[in-house]
């Protein structure tokens, strides 16, 4: 059924029941696994009476995020293989969420993606939009959504 199942993490408990999803998923259809985590670049400008950031210690913030969201999909890819799945691990850094999230299912031409939904209600989902629903709306291949 399907052959590549793009798991899209946050590393939140709600994303690892989502993971723990796909990988079931996968070890039932025999598909591959990309595991991916979208890190934002460190925001470069910065309003009136704001202090600027040293660019090393912006280096340094993100290095540090890339860190642990390789750190993150390591960590699923370990309990893949575990389950004999192949998976691999991907580190995108966007600051567009969804974007980078359905960029990566088709690089890697998954026929799937796997995502959790964070639940956001009323005047949050309307305030902080959804990552979720943007991918829901755009994707060209199915995304499974776990609550």
């Amino acid at each position: 059924m399907y052959k590549r199942i793009l798991i899209a993490t946050d590393g939140s408990k709600l994303s690892e029941k989502a993971e723990d999803s796909g990988l079931s998923l996968a070890a039932l259809t025999g598909a591959a696994v990309v595991a991916l985590k979208v890190v934002p670049r460190y925001p470069r400008s910065y309003f009136e009476g704001g202090l600027p950031v040293d660019a090393s210690d912006i280096r340094r913030i993100e290095k540090q995020w890339s860190d642990a969201a390789q750190e993150m999909v390591d960590a699923v890819k370990t309990r893949g293989e575990a389950q004999g799945l192949n998976v691999k691990a991907v580190v995108a850094k966007s600051d567009l969420v969804a974007e980078a999230v359905i960029a990566a299912a088709k690089k890697h031409k998954c026929d799937l993606i796997v995502m959790a939904s964070h639940g956001r209600k009323g005047i949050k989902r309307l305030l902080l939009g959804s990552e979720t629903q943007h991918v829901l709306t755009h994707s060209h291949i199915p995304v499974l959504v776990l609550r």
